[in-house]
């Protein structure tokens, strides 16, 4: 059935695990329905032009979940319990972008058996979308 992710004790310092996904209208629809959030930079091709940007782009909130499959799914996997996470938005997301989420793990919390891990979305440019970092208990 489901494995569960790794634990405190299996994890090292330095490992990392990521996920990609290309940024759609209809992820941008489904989004805006899901957080109420309809501002039309997101949703008003003809608004978004007489922006900065030109154009409509993503809600920020739409590329940073895709922390969720990698904690969840990959690093530490099942089971992870996220404590916080925290997250500096640095370029927009436009509809078509790739995004990559990818986190590495910079410090075990003894303490509490947590693990801290650096974050970085990029586009298909490379270029830093956004940065953050989380604190997860992995599964025991």
């Amino acid at each position: 059935m489901y494995t569960k992710g790794k634990s405190y004790s299996e994890i090292q310092i330095g490992e990392k695990a990521s996920f990609s996904k290309t940024i759609t209208e209809t992820d941008v629809y489904l989004y805006a329905g899901l957080s109420g959030d309809f501002n039309p930079l997101h949703v008003d091709e003809e608004y978004a032009k007489t922006t900065d940007f030109g154009t409509r782009i993503a809600h920020g909130g739409l590329a940073a979940s895709l922390l969720a499959p990698v904690l969840g799914m990959k690093l530490p996997g099942l089971g992870t319990v996220a404590l916080e996470t925290m997250t500096k938005f640095r370029k927009p997301v436009f509809f078509g972008d790739t995004i990559k989420c990818e986190v590495e793990v910079i410090e075990k919390l003894p303490r509490i058996k947590a693990v801290k891990m650096k974050i970085v979305w990029t586009n298909q440019k490379n270029e830093v979308v956004s940065k953050g970092e989380t604190i997860v208990i992995p599964p025991g």
